[in-house]
This record gives structure tokens, sequence and C-alpha cells, in this order.
């Protein structure tokens, strides 16, 4: 009898250990969704490309960028983009669309970062969802865009639309002037998102946890969702390894 019992007891322990080997592998929706984001390194569905804007080195073009982005003098950009061209993911699949032109330059996530640019797009009577857009972009499915852009009713907004797997779409102040300073600063831990009319007084619109791999992608696009075809301007256009001191204010 003595022998029985013993010898479940082992059978009854090695079943024990191994159901405890199978619970320690197998992971939790949570840790699987916080692998695919936070993976070190970053896939960009683009062709190489070299070009050097105000100290910035865009090595990165994404839907023929480079051909429609002209560089003047003091590093103004002329950024051009065809007809229903965007970058959006649609939670109901409608208006999913990665045709819009951006150009990438690399960057080392593990230090803090700041790009900014003043932005004026070419607002038209038609041109619904024309915008000027900065990035962060790590792959198609996980990025961020910053937007000064065009609504359904003709308003011009600063607009965010972070994306994970899809998109979502946050509209934010309506501004009067055809030009905005936009930026996006990260101290490594925190990402926030800010405009402003003078490059003095900025306006924090959005602010999340930095989540992004070690390895990551900023730029500048042209959107045209809707119409034939637009352009937006880019000017003072500067990307260094220095971040907000401030997140609330933005200096």
């Amino acid at each position: 009898m003595k022998s029985k019992i013993y010898v479940f007891g082992i059978l009854s322990g090695i079943a024990l250990l191994s159901a405890c080997g199978n619970n320690n592998q197998k992971e939790t929706p949570l840790e699987t969704s916080k692998s695919k984001t936070t993976a070190d390194s970053a896939f960009v569905n683009g062709t190489p490309c070299d070009l050097k804007i105000s100290g910035i080195h865009f090595t990165k073009s994404v839907n023929g960028a480079d051909t429609l982005a002209k560089a003047g003098e003091n590093g103004k950009v002329i950024f051009r983009a065809g007809k229903k061209k965007d970058y959006f993911a649609d939670p109901n699949g409608e208006l999913s669309n990665n045709t819009a032109p951006i150009l990438l330059s690399k960057v080392d996530n593990t230090k803090p970062f700041t790009l900014i640019s003043k932005v004026t797009p070419q607002f038209t009577p038609k041109g619904l969802y024309n915008a000027g857009v900065l990035y962060i972009y790590v792959n198609d499915n996980f990025y961020q865009k910053f937007c000064f852009e065009q609504d359904e009713r003709g308003n011009h907004r600063v607009v965010t639309v972070r994306t994970i797997g899809t998109s979502d779409d946050n509209n934010h102040d309506v501004v009067k002037s055809p030009a905005i300073y936009m930026k996006i600063s990260s101290d490594t831990r925190t990402v926030a998102s800010y405009y402003s009319l003078d490059k003095k007084n900025w306006q924090m619109v959005r602010l999340y946890q930095n989540n992004y791999p070690k390895t990551i992608w900023m730029g500048i696009s042209t959107q045209c969702p809707v119409d034939k075809g637009t352009q937006s301007i880019f000017e003072e256009i500067s990307l260094d390894q220095h971040s907000v001191t401030d997140f609330r204010m933005g200096n």
C-alpha cells in the first residue's frame, strides 16, 4: 500500500512541475501586446535615400518622398503630394490608406529628442484633410502623426493620430494662422506634441508613455486624402537629441 502511495506522489509531483513550467512559458495578452510594441528594431516600408536638410539626414523615403520634397534656400522644403494620399489605419477599414509620401531620419530613442518645424499647408476649398505632418514612425502598424489639417467644416486644426494596429483620430485646436510651429519631444520616457504661433509659447496637445523601440524614425510628410493634390512648406526644421524640460509648458 505504501509503495502505491509513493508512486502516486511522484507522478503527482511530476504533473505539478510540468503544469508550472507551462504556466511560466505562457504569455498573457498584456505581455504579448507589449512585446509587439516594444520590439528593438523599426521596420520601414520604404527605400534608401540621401537627403540633408538643415542638418537632418533623411535616409529613408516612403512612397517616393525624396522625389516630391524639394529643398530650397535656408532649409525651406516644398513637399508635394498627389491625389488621395494619406496614412491612416481606419478602425472600420473603409478609409485605410498608406500611400502618403514620408521622409524619415533614423533616431536613437534611448536618448532624448526634439523635432521642430514651421509648417504651412496648402488649404483649399476641396482639400478635406489636407495637412502638413510630423511623424514618429516604427512601421505601418505603429506610428504617430502630428498634423496641421483641414477638417470637415473647413477649419484648420491641430490634429494628432496614433496608430497601434489601427488609428485613433484626435482633433485639437482650431488655428486661424496659415502657419504654425510644430514640435514633438521625448525625454526617453514620455512623448509630447506641441504647437506655437511664435515658437516661444507652446500649447501641449498630446502626451503619452514612450513605448517605442530603441531605434525609431522621425520625419515630415504631406497628405491629401480627398483632393487632387497639394503641398506643404516646412521651414526652420531641426532635430536634435535634447528634450523639453517642462512637459506641460513645452519649454
